[in-house]
């Protein structure tokens, strides 16, 4: 697997940067179009419902979740 990417955003108005593997950044842009709405917004969501966890980490459980809901697994 490549290495992870480090992406910077913006979330409620201040700047972060996030690194995550690239099939993660390709499911977030997946979900994120399947829910009509940017993967900006997607990861504002996730940031402000993750408790102590990092938000890579955050993202990668978001992703998790949603693909095993789909699967019928949650």
């Amino acid at each position: 697997m490549k290495p992870e990417r480090k992406r910077s955003l913006s979330i409620a108005g201040h700047r972060t940067s996030v690194s995550l593997e690239d099939p993660f950044w390709d499911a977030l842009k997946q979900i994120a179009a399947t829910e009509e709405r940017t993967i900006a917004a997607l990861i504002a969501e996730v940031d402000s419902k993750r408790d102590a966890t990092n938000l890579s980490s955050a993202l990668r459980l978001h992703v998790l979740a949603h693909y095993k809901r789909l699967a019928g697994d949650a």
